[in-house]
């Protein structure tokens, strides 16, 4: 593997990451809204 392979790589793990984050958060958000809206 090159040097060029390992910094793409990392790249890619950095942007997987932030692109789940961004699908969570809502999806978490949306979860809690849920279970308050069910416990009234």
């Amino acid at each position: 593997m090159e040097t060029s392979d390992i910094k793409r790589l990392k790249e890619l793990a950095t942007e997987n990451r932030k692109s789940k984050q961004m699908f969570a958060e809502p999806s978490l958000k949306s979860q809690f809204q849920e279970k308050i809206i069910k416990s009234f």
